[in-house]
């Protein structure tokens, strides 16, 4: 991924509403859904959403789709995986120790405040 490319999905999670949008949309899959649902899930006005959706999914890590009149936002999760490598590659690669990975260590706790 380039950094132009991190940039602008970074930029386009870097909102209360948006980020609220693409976690309820990583939550689905990859069926996503129509943005009526998204709106009434997440109690998000018409207008506003349009907006949040323009520029969560536009410039971010998500997909738009149609079928017939429908447009249903999903997440992509190839995006997202490639942005997290993006920000994780070489970690911990000018330690002391000289490790070249540190995975993050996931626990049910980290889990439930996240």
């Amino acid at each position: 991924m380039k950094p132009a490319a991190v940039i602008q999905a970074l930029a386009a999670l870097a909102h209360a509403s948006r980020l609220e949008v693409f976690r309820l949309l990583v939550r689905r899959g990859p069926e996503g859904y129509p943005a009526g649902d998204i709106g009434q899930g997440l109690r998000i006005p018409g207008p506003t959403l349009s907006f949040h959706l323009e520029g969560a999914i536009a410039g971010g890590p998500g997909r738009v789709t149609t079928d017939g009149r429908f447009v249903f936002y999903s997440a992509s999760i190839e995006r997202m995986n490639a942005l997290m490598f993006f920000l994780t590659d070489n970690c911990c690669s000018l330690g002391s120790s000289g490790s070249t990975s540190c995975p993050p260590v996931v626990t049910a706790r980290s889990r439930k405040s996240a």
